[in-house]
Parts: structure tokens; sequence; C-alpha cells
């Protein structure tokens, strides 16, 4: 055992069973690794704040967000490696009616760095609950202002991208997903709509009266909910022992075993600054937060205070993240169910940051490096 896993082996449990006596959550799983695999796994609490199990590396997880990056961003990234998806295009050369006034100068580009002019999300499943007519009012918002004139993290973008990697590649998202993505890298446990045999070893997420109780098995997110459970923006499960491959395929630049989903190249340039001095995006994920940047939110709190220059991640709504480093050869991944029974519970950003700032700093010191050193 190295001073690095000690160092987690005797500070990870405090401070993850500490979150769960806070009650941030009822339960969670944290996987902690390189490039070769799982240095430190650890699941506390259980699955709900009734008796129930532990989490455990076979946990199912709804991922929120994290879908936008782990499945629609990846999938653009292939597109545009093939050279079937011009990142500089006008969405109008992929959707020709994606129209309305504006709507003619926003790029793909500006789809992934969220700089598109759509607002951030709009509840229209207060609207309807038809999938069709709820999947029209999406495709139909109109723009809050020019594109590129600032960075809003929009829901409904990543909705819009979405039907561009659908046009593109001639199926539904989930099929394309399985078929490029997790099918060749073996993630047998990554998946949107779970069948109903696998509903015990799926963590519940919020009680919702309008959906007949306690959410679980399907997805949290009430317009990907009415959108019939496969969307861009959210509707992704998946377990910690998935999402360690699919990290390890990241630091590995984009192989693993005998597979290769993506060159390094598209992958330094996915997830690279689209403008430090704007905000804290790349190409769909997040970067650390840099002195200076205008735009913040949603803040970088996987990040803690201590990873490079190179990092990138993602949060995701009911309490889980992603954070990639690949100059400290380093992933960390916290999957919870914060959203239990409720999603008016702000603890998780601080138990990210908290994670962050002690598995870093563990790290840096492994590789006698301060805290202060250039990799930032």
């Amino acid at each position: 055992m190295t001073a690095f896993t000690r160092t987690l082996r005797d500070s990870v449990p405090v401070l993850l069973n500490a979150a769960v006596n806070e009650r941030a959550f009822p339960g969670a799983y944290v996987v902690i690794g390189n490039a070769h695999g799982a240095l430190y796994e650890l699941g506390v609490g259980q699955l709900d704040w009734s008796e129930s199990p532990q989490p455990d590396r076979h946990t199912l997880w709804d991922l929120a967000s994290l879908t936008k990056v782990l499945a629609t961003t990846m999938l653009a990234a292939q597109l545009a490696e093939r050279g079937e998806l011009d990142l500089d295009r006008p969405v109008q050369r992929y959707l020709p009616l994606w129209t309305g006034p504006g709507k003619e100068l926003v790029s793909v580009r500006h789809l992934l760095t969220h700089t598109s002019g759509l607002p951030a999300f709009r509840p229209y499943d207060q609207q309807t609950r038809n999938p069709d007519s709820l999947a029209m009012l999406l495709f139909l918002t109109e723009l809050e202002r020019p594109a590129g004139n600032r960075t809003v993290y929009s829901d409904i973008g990543a909705f819009v991208l979405g039907r561009v990697v659908e046009t593109l590649g001639s199926a539904r998202l989930d099929a394309l997903a399985a078929e490029r993505l997790f099918g060749p890298l073996g993630l047998r446990e990554t998946m949107f709509r779970p069948p109903p045999e696998l509903r015990s070893r799926i963590a519940p997420t919020e009680i919702d009266t309008l959906r007949g109780g306690l959410v679980r098995g399907a997805v949290h997110d009430e317009r990907a909910y009415y959108l019939g459970g496969v969307a861009a923006h959210a509707g992704l499960f998946s377990t910690g022992a998935d999402l360690s491959r699919f990290a390890m395929m990241l630091l590995r630049g984009g192989r693993l075993d005998s597979v290769r989903v993506l060159d390094d190249r598209t992958i330094d340039l996915f997830t690279r600054y689209a403008d430090s001095t704007l905000s804290n995006r790349a190409l769909g994920w997040q970067k650390p937060e840099r002195d200076g940047m205008r735009d913040r939110f949603p803040s970088s709190s996987w990040a803690g205070s201590y990873m490079s220059s190179r990092a990138f991640g993602h949060t995701g709504f009911t309490g889980t993240s992603i954070a990639i480093d690949p100059a400290l050869d380093l992933f960390i991944i916290l999957l919870s169910n914060r959203v239990n029974p409720t999603r008016d519970n702000p603890g998780i950003t601080g138990v990210r940051r908290r994670l962050a700032d002690v598995v870093v700093t563990a790290r840096r010191q492994q590789l006698g490096l301060t805290l202060n050193h250039g990799l930032r």
C-alpha cells in the first residue's frame, strides 16, 4: 500500500461518513484511480434514508447531467473526428428546421460551450407531458441573447446538440451510445431506461407526488422523463465499476484494452479551455476556474482548489460528479443521490470540493509537487 492509498484510506471514510451524518446524501460511492485502474473505492451510508443496503460498485445511479459529457459530447467528438461534424458550421446546416431570430449565427461549438444564447431551461413539462409536444417546445425555444455573448449552462442547448448527433448518426441517442461507446468499452451497466429487474440495485432519487412518489429506476429530470427517458441532457444510469473504466479510457487517450473510441488529439481538443478568459468551459466538459474568468456558473466544485489546468470534469444534479486530471494521472468519481428525498439540499457542493482537495493534495505529495506547482 502506497502513502497515497493510505491517506485515502484514512481520510476519505471520515469525510464521506461525515457527509452522511450531515445529511448531504443518504449514501454514496467513490472511486479514485489512474490510467491503470481503481486505486481506492468506498461505499458509505445506504441507498435510502429508510433501512436499505449500502451502495457498492455495482449500484446504479441516475447520472443526470453527466449524460451530457459521457454520451452526447463523446458522440459529437466521434463525429467531429470522422469529419462528419464541423464544430464551426451553423447548427442549421444539420438541422434546417431549427429557425428563429439569430439562430442562423449559432454554431455547434456554441452549443458545446453553452454560449448559444439559449436559456438555461424552460419548465415545459408543466405545459405538456406528451413527448412529441415537449420535444417541439424545446426545439422551438427562442434565443435569449446573441450567440457568443455570454456563457449560460443550458439543458436546451444540450437537447439541440443531441438532435444534431441523432441526425448525423441516423439513430436515437441511446442506440448510438450503446453501439459506439458503451458496447465497445464493455460498459454493461451503463444505459438509458434500466429494465425493471435492475430496480433493487438503483439508488432512488426524489419523492415526486406527480409521478406517484419515490422515483426509482426512472430518470429524475422531469423533461427527460416526459421525453421517454432518453435525452441528451439527462437519462443515463451507470455504476462506479463502469465509470472507472470510462475514466481510464480518457486517461489512456481514448483507448481501453484493445478498443479505441477516440483519438487522443480529439480528447485534447474537447477537454482544453475554449476561452479561459470567458468561462470554465471546454467543449461539453467543464474546467477548473481561473482568475479573471467572466462567467463561472455553475462552479467547478468537482475540481476543488488544486487540480491542474489540464483537468476536466462535470457534475450531475442528482449528486454525481466525475473529475479527471491527466497531468496528475488521476480520476475521482463521486456517485450519490443527494436529491433523496428532496432536491432542496445543497450540501453536495462542499463535499465535492473537500473530497477533491483531500485526494489531489495527497496525489501531489506522492508526486513531489507543491500545491501551487506550475501544473496549475
